[in-house]
């Protein structure tokens, strides 16, 4: 038998920790980047990612800029390691329909965005906010001229900083966690970065 649960998507961080993890910091580093034997990325989260990726498709997004960081090395739930690639972007809003599918455990859970939401974007100081993923970005497209696609032809492009502010467009990449910060919060702020209005379905068998 199939069992499939729905609910509305308000804030991914209050909904599903397992798949994204926000965070409102007020630049203080965390407890764990302040332990004596510093852990392999990602820090400042607060679980291990599962060695299961997230498989995260977006049609259009737009943002400030993207960096890519290569062979960063990042510690699983299941006590391995995987070295992989960190991208940051600033101000991350997504324009129309993302979508997150994760298989694992026996289970399949599916998180579905239809039209705009945000995975940064600015906090109600108007400050932008940042977004890092780890994982693989299998393909990205910018229009500037021409459509230029994939992460390094960007790079070749562009450089080490990838200017997103006219919009990126079919995003695929398997991602093992996502981290959103606002760097500019006071210890007392509310702001949540990531707003995602949409639907959660799990499938278990």
């Amino acid at each position: 038998m199939i069992r499939v649960v729905r609910s509305p998507l308000v804030a991914v961080a209050a909904a599903l920790l397992l798949a994204v993890a926000t965070a409102v910091w007020s630049g203080q580093p965390s407890s764990a980047a302040g332990r004596a034997a510093a852990a392999p990325e990602p820090l400042g989260v607060p679980f291990l990612p599962a060695p299961d990726p997230l498989h995260v498709t977006i049609a259009s997004m737009v943002a400030v800029s993207m960096t890519v960081d290569k062979n960063v090395t990042i510690r699983l739930s299941d006590g391995t390691t995987r070295t992989t690639t960190q991208y940051t972007f600033t101000k991350l809003k997504i324009r129309s329909h993302m979508n997150v599918t994760q298989r694992a455990a026996g289970h399949t859970l599916t998180i579905d965005v239809p039209d705009e939401g945000s995975l940064g974007g600015y906090d109600s100081a108007g400050k932008p906010e940042t977004t890092t993923m780890w994982g693989t970005i299998g393909n990205v497209c910018v229009r500037v001229l021409v459509k230029i696609c994939g992460v390094q032809g960007l790079l070749d492009f562009f450089g080490s900083l990838i200017p997103l502010t006219a919009g990126a467009e079919d995003f695929v990449g398997d991602i093992y966690a996502i981290r959103t910060v606002d760097d500019h919060a006071a210890l007392d702020s509310t702001d949540n970065p990531v707003h995602l209005p949409g639907t959660i379905k799990v499938t278990v068998p």
